[in-house]
């Protein structure tokens, strides 16, 4: 699940003219998307608590038994990916706080706000992100 498909809509950043990357308004900013996001994460997983411990129920019918164990099973999957990337978002939070986010974690460069509104979570620009993946992919092969 894709970072920017959870979280409400904040309308993207305006640098001012000559404004600093990473100002105090863009950190306020990107503070607010993850958190925000983290909040509807958590919620999401509570919520999936809730109705998994209402919806205990024992099936006679194997059929509606095996439905019901697959669908559990698909949504602990998706809560796990939940997780972790509340994790990912805690990460973040703390690069901003330690004033080292929106720098990418390879090269040092900016990874610029446009690709920051877009995933929130980003550690690389999307030069060092491209050549990873082509690794990746050559490994894989």
């Amino acid at each position: 699940m894709a970072d920017d498909t959870l979280h409400k809509q904040f309308l993207p950043y305006a640098p001012a003219a000559g404004e600093e990357y990473m100002s105090e308004k863009q950190i306020a900013h990107f503070r607010e998307i993850l958190s925000s996001l983290k909040g509807e994460l958590m919620e999401d997983i509570e919520r999936t608590v809730h109705t998994m411990q209402d919806e205990a129920t024992a099936f006679a019918d194997p059929n509606d038994r095996a439905s019901q164990e697959s669908d559990i099973a698909l949504e602990l999957r998706n809560r796990d990916r939940e997780r972790k990337l509340i994790k990912k978002i805690d990460e973040a939070l703390g690069r901003l706080e330690a004033g080292e986010y929106g720098y990418c974690d390879s090269c040092g460069v900016e990874i610029g706000l446009k690709r920051l509104e877009a995933r929130p979570t980003a550690t690389m620009c999307i030069d060092c992100k491209t050549l990873e993946e082509i690794r990746e992919r050559q490994i894989a092969r």
